[in-house]
């Protein structure tokens, strides 16, 4: 096999290993389906829902200079779970289990913040 060859398989498996980075990039690291986008001046917190879980994520409005940034999704009746610290694009991800449960979203970056209520019932 000559070097040329060998070079080109190599590269058709890495780019195999790495094609559903995107996707899981543009969520911030949760799975399932996007269900609610909530939006304030600096940023958005997305939901994800799949069959059992509900992650949420914030995401700066422009990536840039670490700030801080906090997301939390709590189910009802349930403790939250919080990811905070000084971040350049998002804090999260924060998944619960959900399963036929409310869950009560929170996020913000720099001086912005948002909160969805109770959603996802």
């Amino acid at each position: 096999m000559s070097l040329g060859v060998f070079t080109a398989a190599l590269w058709l498996c890495v780019g195999g290993l790495f094609a559903g980075q995107p996707v899981q990039a543009a969520s911030g690291g949760c799975t399932g389906r996007l269900a609610r986008t909530v939006a304030f001046e600096t940023g958005e917190v997305r939901v994800y829902k799949s069959r059992n879980r509900a992650c949420a994520v914030a995401v700066a409005r422009t990536a840039g200079e670490r700030r801080r940034m906090a997301v939390s999704i709590q189910p009802r009746g349930g403790m939250p779970v919080r990811d905070a610290g000084r971040f350049t694009r998002y804090a999260g991800p924060v998944t619960v289990g959900a399963i036929s449960r409310c869950v009560y979203v929170r996020g913000s970056i720099g001086a912005g913040s948002a909160e969805s209520g109770w959603i996802l019932c």
